[in-house]
């Protein structure tokens, strides 16, 4: 097996976060090593469940799939497989019950998962809102949002895993009295800044939007109406928060829980901090993505997806994240037995903005949009395929009894098995362009916030291009770092241009169905 095909940023990165060090602070690991240690630690799962000669097999084949940079698991996986700590997952939701002992508690049990490097969730939208009398004190709450600030202080002092720092997703209903102080808490530069946020949408909210109606705010705990709002007002507040920060994001809880398989066992109120994965209270997300460029082939001089190799590659993968799921060691009894129970995972893709520029597909053309749907079917239904096998081999999971899975008759092994994660360290990792999106630049620089290293990056395949036309690469590319992008250099044929459009050149509504594409399977 060669070793891996690392970039020179891939390698800072591991060996600024990833790599085993000593207890003086020297690095005492390969790459190679490290993912000979992540494919063993995991494949523990299979001698576990299948003995001595399955684990050797499949270390073998995970290690393959490592190293070819094929496919990658989260980073708590890469960092934590094979060590004494042996914390998997990447994210967490965890509840937050109205009550001072069980919001603490809650924040207790965040930087237990924290210090592990897993990234927490939370739904703020049980706590009573700001004003609401405390009948036990007959003082009044301070509100869902004043508690966020004392979990992002918090989060501010818990290094991951002393490799990263904590993330957290923090979701409010639409329909909680402190709606509007929860969509302007970022306003303000540094508020939060340890919390994605994002507000919980529903039906009535969406339809009173569309009317131009009214919809009710209602108190946490009761559930009485205690005010109402003008949905389009509102909707413009989240907009311009959006627009001067970022924040809010906009999870469709009603939605959501309708597609979600373990109804049974209550309702999804959060996700993990990215937001991909909604996940119920105790619930961890195990994910990997499959890096699609490297599922390019070319045949006969010309570059093509090789299907048979993406498929197989997440059937091997799912595999991988249900071992991950057997092996881990959760940080807190609960999120074992219900992690366990359950068996989610989220298997994704990277890699795709690249892979199209390798095939030679526009990212805004409409075959870029038919192929994103091609290339997520296929692999939710090698996903589905080898999650129906592990089935087979070890059962389905334990909570499948009353669930949509066991209405619709089928037998998996995981209640979830796809979710596209943003994969903004793993992508580099692998060299490849982050998750599903398009080029956020050419050229650019990253700095990490903990370190304060800063990582150059030119996409090495406008170099690849510009040299295949035969065009000047020295000029192109000194503009190419200076601008990040080839917009203002007459010589770049049509066709050279469209293939390497950044995303502030890519129309917002293709960017969309792009991800409508993806999330249709």
């Amino acid at each position: 097996m060669p070793d891996p095909d690392l970039t020179a940023n891939a390698r800072r990165v591991l060996e600024a976060r990833y790599l085993r060090r000593s207890a003086e602070g020297q690095i005492r690991e390969t790459p190679e090593e490290l993912f000979r240690r992540t494919a063993r630690g995991v494949a523990y799962a299979e001698l576990l469940l299948h003995g001595p000669d399955e684990q050797t097999r499949w270390e073998e084949r995970f290690y393959e799939l490592l190293t070819r940079l094929e496919f990658l698991p989260n980073s708590p996986t890469l960092m934590n497989a094979g060590t004494r700590l042996g914390q998997l997952s990447g994210c967490f939701v965890l509840p937050v019950p109205d009550s001072m002992e069980g919001i603490f508690e809650s924040l207790k049990q965040m930087a237990l998962v924290q210090k592990t490097g897993g990234g927490t969730g939370f739904a703020f939208s049980r706590l009573r809102h700001r004003g609401k009398l405390v009948r036990s004190t007959g003082g009044k709450s301070s509100g869902a949002v004043s508690f966020m600030r004392v979990y992002d202080c918090a989060t501010e002092q818990v290094e991951q895993g002393g490799k990263r720092r904590g993330a957290n997703m923090g979701v409010l209903r639409v329909d909680h009295p402190d709606i509007e102080e929860f969509v302007d808490a970022k306003r303000e530069e540094g508020a939060l800044r340890n919390f994605n946020i994002s507000v919980g949408a529903t039906d009535a909210f969406m339809e009173a939007l569309e009317a131009g109606e009214t919809y009710r705010l209602l108190d946490p705990e009761t559930g009485d109406p205690v005010g109402e709002r003008r949905a389009e007002e509102v909707f413009g507040k989240m907009v311009d928060a959006a627009w001067r920060t970022g924040d809010p994001g906009m999870v469709f809880l009603d939605t959501v829980n309708r597609s979600h398989p373990l109804r049974h066992l209550g309702e999804i109120e959060a996700t993990n901090p990215c937001g991909e994965h909604p996940l119920l209270p105790y619930e961890s997300c195990n994910l990997g993505s499959v890096n699609l460029d490297a599922m390019i082939r070319t045949r006969d001089g010309d570059a093509e997806l090789d299907r048979e190799k993406l498929a197989d590659t997440a059937r091997t993968a799912m595999r991988f994240l249900d071992d991950v799921v057997e092996v881990n060691e959760y940080p807190l009894r609960e999120t074992a037995e219900v992690t366990r129970g359950n068996r989610k995972v989220g298997l994704g893709v990277m890699g795709f903005a690249d892979a199209l520029a390798r095939l030679g597909i526009p990212y805004h053309s409409d075959r870029a949009l038919e192929l994103a749907g091609e290339i997520m079917s296929l692999v939710s239904s090698a996903a589905r395929e080898a999650s129906e096998g592990l089935a087979g081999e070890r059962g389905v999971f334990s909570n499948w009894e009353g669930s949509g899975h066991d209405e619709a008759g089928l037998r998996v092994r995981n209640a979830t098995r796809t979710a596209i994660a943003p994969t903004g360290t793993i992508s580099i990792i692998a060299g490849t362009s982050p998750s599903i999106e398009p080029f956020y630049s050419l050229a650019y620089r990253r700095t990490n916030v903990l370190t304060g290293e800063t990582l150059r990056t030119v996409n090495p395949l406008v170099e690849e291009w510009v040299e295949q036309h035969g065009l000047d690469l020295a000029r192109v590319m000194k503009h190419v770092r200076k601008a990040g992008t080839l917009e203002g250099l007459p010589e770049i044929p049509e066709e050279l241009r469209a293939l390497f459009l950044t995303a502030p050149e890519i129309p917002g509504e293709r960017h969309l169905e792009i991800q409508k594409a993806f999330q249709e399977h």
